[in-house]
Formats: structure tokens, C-alpha cells, sequence
């Protein structure tokens, strides 16, 4: 068994290479750019949310109070007039990217001690570099991919941008098995 902390090396090199990857995948390459719909009639939609003054936060409409009255007529017909959304409210003003790429960084160092963990664990005394490769990977693909399936189920988020994100997941754990198989202590 390895200890986790002699794999500290590993672990931030394969969150750098996640990092650069992202940012070369969202800024550079431009296939992410149809995740998102704009609304029809943009500025009308935001005139009309404008005086509610909304704070930022996760909403869902319309919304029942309770799962009783998710089968009341009134609230039914409420459903099928329309729209329907879940929507996330951020601050106004220009985005403030900072903050979340450190968040992201440190996600990536997350993931990088768990895909450790996983390897230190299930590799056994003096792995051969797909062992570790291999259960690294795995493990970081969960972490940057699977998890994400679950906003295409319930929230009903575009499978295509699923399938895009999981694509970045998949590069994102070759990054992650390939630094681990290469800086493993033997």
C-alpha cells in the first residue's frame, strides 16, 4: 500500500493538466458554445424577471408546495399551460471567474486524491504503470463524467452537452491516469 502523501506529486501534476485541458477545451476549441439556448425575445424575459429582483439561488416553476398538491387539477393545469423550468439565478454584473477556477483547481486536487486513494488501495506493492493507469483513470472518469449523467436524467439538461462533457471527462482522466502511471513511486 502507498501512502496517499507520497503521491502528492501526482496528484497536483494531474490537476495542472486537467486545468490547462479545460481551459483550452472551453476557450479554444468552441465546442461547448451550443450548451445553451438563448432565449426567444432575450431582453423581454429579462425585463419581466427584473422587478422580482431575484436573489441568486437555484428555482424550479412552477413549483408545488407539497407532493399532494403535485396532483391537484389546479396545479396540474398549471404544468401543462407552461413553460416549465429549473433555473439558476447568478449575481448581476460580469462574471468574476476567479473564484471558480479556484474552485475547479481544487476539485481537481480532489479528484486526484481520491483516483490516489483508489490506486494506493487496489493496485497492490509495486504496480506495472497500467495498474495504476487504469484504476486512476477510472476513478477520475467517475468523478469528471459520471457524476454529470444525473443532470440529464432529472433536470433534463441536453444529452448532446452531456455527451460533450463526458468527452471532456474521458480526456480529463486520461490526463490523470497517464500522470499517476508516469510519477508512481516504485
Amino acid at each position: 500500500m502507498v501512502p496517499i502523501l507520497s503521491l502528492w506529486l501526482p496528484i497536483l501534476l494531474s490537476a495542472i493538466l486537467v486545468f490547462a485541458a479545460s481551459s483550452i477545451i472551453h476557450m479554444a476549441l468552441g465546442y461547448h458554445n451550443s450548451d445553451y439556448s438563448k432565449l426567444p425575445n432575450e431582453e423581454g424575459v429579462m425585463d419581466a424577471l427584473r422587478p422580482f429582483n431575484l436573489p441568486p439561488g437555484e428555482y424550479v416553476f412552477p413549483k408545488p408546495d407539497s407532493h399532494k398538491q403535485m396532483g391537484e387539477p389546479e396545479f396540474v393545469q398549471k404544468m401543462e399551460a407552461g413553460p416549465m423550468a429549473f433555473m439558476t439565478v447568478l449575481p448581476a454584473g460580469a462574471p468574476k471567474m476567479g473564484g471558480q477556477l479556484v474552485q475547479w483547481f481544487v476539485y481537481s486536487v480532489i479528484v486526484g486524491v481520491f483516483a490516489a486513494y483508489v490506486a494506493s488501495r487496489a493496485a497492490g506493492p509495486n504496480p506495472e504503470y497500467l495498474d495504476v493507469f487504469r484504476f486512476t483513470g477510472a476513478t477520475a472518469f467517475f468523478c469528471y463524467a459520471v457524476a454529470g449523467w444525473q443532470a440529464s436524467i432529472w433536470y433534463k439538461r441536453a444529452w448532446s452537452t452531456t455527451l460533450k462533457n463526458t468527452f471532456d471527462g474521458l480526456v480529463y482522466a486520461l490526463l490523470t491516469a497517464g500522470a499517476f502511471g508516469w510519477l508512481w513511486p516504485s
